[in-house]
């Protein structure tokens, strides 16, 4: 990338509106909750059972294995196991 095309770039970062707080909140969090997503993930990987309560429910589902809903955990499962 030329400098230019980094100035270039840089104006339209800075053009953006702020991200949403939330998403900032959730992109702080997710480190510290990574361990606990990704027991998660690997468990729905190897339980179809498992993984389909997750599609139908999330949160439910969660709270009936005993997981903490933690926010930043609950999106990023979210996002990985939306119904197709």
């Amino acid at each position: 990338m030329t400098a230019f095309d980094e100035e270039r770039l840089a104006l339209l970062i800075r053009a953006l509106p702020p991200a949403p707080e939330g998403w900032v909140r959730a992109a702080q969090e997710l480190p510290t909750a990574r361990p606990g997503l990704d027991e998660i993930v690997a468990r729905a990987e190897a339980d179809a059972a498992f993984r389909a309560r997750l599609v139908a429910d999330l949160e439910s589902a969660l709270e009936a294995e005993g997981y903490e809903r933690d926010p930043a955990v609950v999106e990023a499962l979210r996002v990985r196991f939306k119904a197709k």
